[in-house]
């Protein structure tokens, strides 16, 4: 699954956002997401093994609870894109700039 496909679903990105706050027992996580979307036990631990399954989320046990907490992995993969685009918005930003400042400089000349 793409990493954007991933994060297309509002859930997920509730969970993220609950994760990047620091580590969560999946408890906790069902709590906050029951809240907020309704959902079930079984369809947040789906969602989290999604978020496992593409390098979004770690999981480690602690006797017999699951702790979550942020991978950056999957994190990385979506900023490596944007970084792309944002190098080419920026040449052509830089570009628009230089020539505004062009005009303003021949209309004093004016």
């Amino acid at each position: 699954m793409h990493a954007f496909d991933v994060l297309a679903d509002p859930v997920r990105r509730r969970i993220l956002e609950l994760l990047v706050t620091g580590e969560h027992a999946s408890g906790e996580v069902v709590t906050v997401v029951h809240g907020d979307f309704g959902l079930t036990q079984a369809a947040v631990s789906q969602h989290l093994k999604v978020l496992r399954e593409n390098g979004f989320a770690h999981v480690r046990a602690e006797g017999s609870r699951r702790l979550y907490s942020v991978d950056p992995t999957g994190l990385r993969e979506v900023e490596g894109w944007l970084q792309t685009l944002r190098q080419q918005w920026e040449q052509r930003l830089d570009a628009l700039g230089t020539e505004i400042a062009r005009g303003k400089k021949t209309r004093r000349k004016r």
